[in-house]
């Protein structure tokens, strides 16, 4: 077994991402990041990533989901504010397969993530990894960044998340806050917030300069 697994520590939840791609199968470090977590899978149980896009893909870097606006600029988590960041020593981008949150900045965490399509060394101490693709599921997830995306990286036709299903959740105290009415009207809500005022630049929900920079390359 590579070093690389033998490193990160075990995991604690599973959630299955049904998208149009095909499934993708994620397990939780719901120990080293449990605000992340706990975000996530409530998320998931309340239907909010359902009908969701992967709007942004960079070849062999990262496929980006996770906003009901599908501009790259929305999506807010279940806090009602955005919540901090959980960097473990044991978990690094060092491979495909990872999933973790996509920010805007420190301690800027909504509700979009993303998958890692390769080592990602300039990404370690500025986002919360906090899941990671298991078994054949991982070719499924390689499957949404195959693609054509134009100038800003956006896909032309992207793939969606159909249905989020809950395997094993380490929270039972998690109570699901709404009904499909509320999820529909959060979702308006959503897109009416981003098109009435300015909002964060997210296109990439900042992964800096320094990914502005390798793109380039």
């Amino acid at each position: 077994m590579s070093n690389i697994y033998i490193h990160e520590p075990p995991t604690n939840g599973k959630v299955l991402l049904k998208t149009t791609a095909g499934d993708i199968d994620i397990e939780l470090w719901s120990k080293e990041a449990p605000k992340a977590c706990r975000n996530f899978i409530q998320l998931c149980m309340e239907g909010y990533y359902d009908g969701t896009i992967f709007h942004r893909v960079v070849p062999g870097f990262i496929v980006q989901g996770g906003d009901p606006t599908g501009t790259g600029s929305g999506g807010e988590s279940i806090y009602g504010r955005p919540f901090k960041d959980e960097l473990h020593s044991r978990l690094r981008f060092n491979r495909r397969g990872l999933v973790a949150m996509a920010n805007a900045g420190p301690h800027d965490n909504g509700s979009q993530f993303f998958f890692t399509l390769g080592r990602a060394d300039e990404l370690n101490n500025k986002h919360t990894i906090f899941g990671k693709i298991t078994g054949d599921t991982v070719y499924n997830m390689l499957r949404l960044s195959e693609v054509e995306v134009d100038k800003d990286d956006r896909p032309v036709n992207p793939h969606r998340i159909r249905h989020c299903e809950i395997l094993y959740n380490p929270f039972e105290d998690i109570i699901p806050r709404s009904n499909r009415r509320h999820k529909r009207d959060k979702k308006e809500e959503e897109i009416k917030k981003f098109q009435s005022k300015g909002t964060k630049n997210f296109s990439l929900l900042s992964f800096g300069e320094e990914a502005e920079e390798e793109e380039e390359e």
